[in-house]
């Protein structure tokens, strides 16, 4: 399907495999952000589509991939197009682990890959307000002196001053609650850990591509924060559910 499922100024939503509807498109995205089936079950929609990371290779040269160790780990020659950068934890409120005899799994991985020279991928700086707000003894606004050398290993700070602006790095640990109860589709990641991700690798208004589109989460976070969005997906009651989404006014994030 080479025409959109649904459309509007930020956003378009095609129907069908994205191992034929993304070389159908012909499109460069700054980003990808994919959540694949992880296989890992026996429901019929949890099946790996053989060859998605080198075609994803064609379309940009950053991605984040969501996954299980054992996903990336079973898979990782089909990663052969890329290099892998850093990986974040998203950690979840509730467990969604099948098994009864380990431990109860309340987080997942997304992983960062990229192609060619690291210094021509976007990568914005990742900062936020802290909950509570930034503990420290300097106020908004206020230069303050970078700290002293420290093991090499920890990384070594430059000489010179920083402006306190309120906000710190954000780490790779970043807590979010799932969507239990209130998912549309049984894998949906919440707006709340795709929008640090999306904010990383895409500068404004660039565009984001999503070629396992679920329910929309990709898109909507997107466009929330100022990216446009293509997004793929093939099972088509998740592309209406989708659409439905996607057609509501927009609400700005806090």
């Amino acid at each position: 399907m080479t025409h959109p499922y649904y459309e509007d100024d930020h956003v378009q939503l095609y129907l069908g495999d994205m191992r034929e509807v993304l070389p159908a498109l012909g499109i460069t995205a700054d980003l990808i952000v994919a959540d694949p089936p992880y296989a890992e079950t026996s429901l019929a929609w949890d099946r790996w589509p053989d060859g998605w990371p080198a075609l994803a290779a064609t379309a940009s040269s950053s991605m984040w991939c969501f996954g299980s160790m054992r996903m990336l780990l079973h898979r990782r020659d089909e990663f052969a197009d890329w290099q892998l950068s850093q990986d974040v934890v998203w950690e979840k409120t509730a467990g969604s682990s099948p098994a009864t005899d380990r431990f109860k799994r309340v987080h997942e991985i997304a992983t960062h890959w990229y192609r060619g020279e690291w210094r021509g991928v976007h990568h914005a700086t990742p900062r936020h307000v802290p909950p509570g707000g930034a503990r420290s003894h300097t106020q908004p606004g206020e230069k303050v002196a970078k700290r002293g050398p420290r093991a090499e290993h920890l990384g070594v700070y430059g000489t010179g001053t920083w402006v306190d602006d309120g906000t710190r790095y954000m780490t790779s640990v970043i807590a979010c609650k799932n969507l239990r109860g209130f998912a549309i589709h049984p894998t949906e990641k919440p707006v709340g850990i795709l929008r640090p991700l999306i904010e990383y690798g895409c500068p404004p208004g660039g565009l984001v591509v999503d070629p396992f589109a679920g329910s929309g989460s990709t898109l909507d976070a997107a466009r929330l924060i100022g990216r446009r969005a293509i997004g793929v997906e093939w099972h088509e009651p998740y592309v209406e559910a989708a659409a439905r989404r996607l057609a509501q006014a927009p609400l700005e994030l806090a």
